[in-house]
């Protein structure tokens, strides 16, 4: 049992609690919600609508997808990656698979990889997954068959932020056929993203090595604040030549938290049909057919100019919050005279932002001050507001000058 206090904060991560009641953890696996300045999940005015508008339409009958899922949310979720006017899409290599979350995308990439090659040449791994990553991550993998899990260096301590050279370095030595797990944006849990430039290097030294990408889009633009900016990693491979996976989640940019909705592309250098075939069975033996609630949301406002711009309109409101609570985070621990430098958390995007506080301070939050971050030091940035900043910036600033 935690103590009864009233001055705890749990900054949006798995195993915080509120009060004495253990916070559940998101149905994504991967981020928790958005949190509005009053602390509450978020929910998108245009989504409420639509989902008003959608259940008085009289035409929507209640019915099973197709087994890869509602037909125009796997058109929307692929032009959002891709681009609508893509040459891969017109040319058919492309194949969407609508999924019931952002862990069962991965799951599904991680089958097809089980059966992309003939029984007898099955492939079993590796695959590389960034240090940190998020924790689940291995075990989806493993669940599908996949034992050899490995970490490429991708998160720097002392430099906050990422090391590119020994991230290099790493996948240098990878076999051939491994694939290479990369966030395409909104890096979990860090925050901190490759620049266009490194992604440059990574595809090159990915396509000399001949190592498969599995890009990661769990929040496509709540790294920028654009759908095409943060899916421009995505974009970037497909037009070097490369075969690749994406899992994608519209479930945190649209607000829609009980209603997971994922989508898992997959770019080929020919006509999808035969991969079609194989997801279809796969798909049956998981989960026979996703849910078409929020599938329908996303597909709708996607679908409609004038939603998509209001749409965009509220997700670029949630970006800046975030990027303000940053600014103002920074500026109170240096007001405070909170030891080293703190320009890291404005380098960083999306909801999660790393600290760069160590085991040993974040155990000094957590029972000092109960403030309860990741143990790595990470945290949800919306999960600050008017009503906590203050207690937090001094609670950081205790745990880098108190020792335990």
């Amino acid at each position: 049992m935690w103590p009864a206090t009233s001055s705890y904060v749990a900054l949006g991560c798995r195993g915080a609690f509120r009060g004495a009641e253990q916070r559940d953890v998101d149905e994504e696996g991967v981020f928790e919600e958005y949190y509005s300045e009053e602390g509450k999940t978020f929910e998108l005015r245009l989504v409420g609508k639509i989902k008003q508008q959608l259940g008085r339409d009289p035409t929507l009958r209640p019915g099973y997808p197709p087994p890869l899922g509602l037909a125009a949310f796997v058109r929307r979720a692929t032009e959002a990656a891709l681009g609508r006017s893509s040459r891969i899409i017109l040319e058919n290599r492309v194949l969407g698979v609508q999924t019931p979350g952002f862990t069962a995308a991965v799951r599904l990439g991680a089958e097809l990889f089980r059966n992309w090659y003939s029984e007898q040449d099955a492939w079993c791994g590796p695959v590389y997954l960034s240090s940190p990553c998020d924790e689940s991550l291995a075990g989806i993998f493993q669940a599908a068959g996949v034992p050899d899990i490995r970490q490429y260096f991708y998160w720097d301590e002392s430099q906050h932020g990422v090391c590119l050279e020994k991230l290099l370095e790493d996948l240098e030595k990878a076999p051939e056929q491994s694939v290479v797990v990369l966030s395409a944006s909104a890096h979990y849990p860090t925050g901190a993203d490759l620049s266009q430039g490194q992604w440059a290097l990574i595809t090159q030294l990915m396509k000399r090595r001949k190592l498969f990408p599995f890009l990661l889009l769990p929040a496509q633009a709540l790294g920028s604040g654009e759908l095409e900016l943060d899916s421009w990693p995505v974009r970037f491979c497909a037009s070097q030549g490369m075969e690749l996976l994406c899992a994608q989640s519209f479930s945190h940019c649209f607000g829609i938290y009980g209603e997971a909705v994922g989508h898992l592309l997959c770019v080929l250098n020919q006509n999808s049909l035969w991969l079609s075939v194989r997801a279809d069975k796969i798909v049956r033996s998981l989960w026979a057919q996703a849910s078409t609630g929020g599938a329908q949301v996303v597909a709708t406002v996607l679908s409609n100019p004038a939603h998509l711009v209001e749409w965009r309109g509220e997700v670029k409101h949630i970006v800046r919050r975030c990027m303000l609570i940053r600014n103002i985070l920074r500026e109170r621990l240096r007001l405070l005279g909170a030891p080293g430098c703190w320009d890291h958390l404005t380098h960083q995007r999306g909801l999660y932002c790393c600290t760069g506080l160590n085991g040993q301070q974040v155990e000094f939050l957590l029972k000092e001050r109960h403030v309860y971050l990741l143990p790595g030091g990470c945290l949800n940035i919306s999960a600050i507001n008017s009503h906590n900043l203050d207690y937090i910036s001094e609670s950081i600033h205790l745990a880098l000058t108190t020792s335990l």
